[in-house]
């Protein structure tokens, strides 16, 4: 079986900076942990805004500039870097301007990936946003969440993701 791991927007901006959370923060050594034992294939996402965040729809609904491409705030963890960047090891990273990634979907379809884990932040937001993409383009692709390597904005906002993502049939694993 052809597998996939993907990590959602493991960044600076998200684990220790202006969107950070204790929970993210708590990720990290997991996180580093489970990609170098994991036998398959691994991509990255990259949540990637312009210097204009402020005036786009999500900027005007979330007024915290995060994320600008570019900036330290963009950048995937230093613990996670160096496997990002291993290409024995990684596929792909995905720079993506939006919660979902059609690229991302795209890829998983074309490589004929038949198992896809996620893990990272933001469960209720970003991992799940990936999942439903996923879940539209390759509705027979087996989709798991590693629910102890993702993060919400709060503990209830990502038991509420996990239950939503349960809904739409994505199974919820530990890592």
């Amino acid at each position: 079986m052809k597998k996939l791991l993907v990590v959602v927007d493991m960044q600076n901006d998200f684990v220790t900076g202006v969107l950070g959370t204790p929970e993210a923060k708590d990720l990290r050594g997991k996180i580093k942990d489970y990609i170098t034992s994991f036998e398959g294939d691994v991509v990255f996402t990259r949540d990637t805004h312009k210097e204009n965040y402020l005036e786009t729809q999500e900027g005007s609904k979330l007024p915290v500039v995060h994320c600008v491409k570019g900036t330290p705030g963009w950048e995937i963890i230093p613990e996670l870097w160096n496997l990002a960047e291993d290409r024995t090891r990684t596929r792909r990273i995905f720079d993506k301007p939006t919660f979902g990634s059609t690229e991302l979907a795209e890829f998983i379809r074309d490589e004929e990936y038949e198992y896809v884990e996620f893990c990272g932040v933001c469960t209720g937001i970003c991992v799940i946003s990936n999942e439903m993409v996923l879940k539209a383009f390759c509705p027979e692709v087996k989709i798991a969440t590693l629910q102890n390597l993702c993060a919400c904005v709060s503990p209830v906002s990502h038991a509420t993701a996990i239950s939503a993502m349960q809904t739409c049939q994505i199974d919820i694993i530990e890592g």
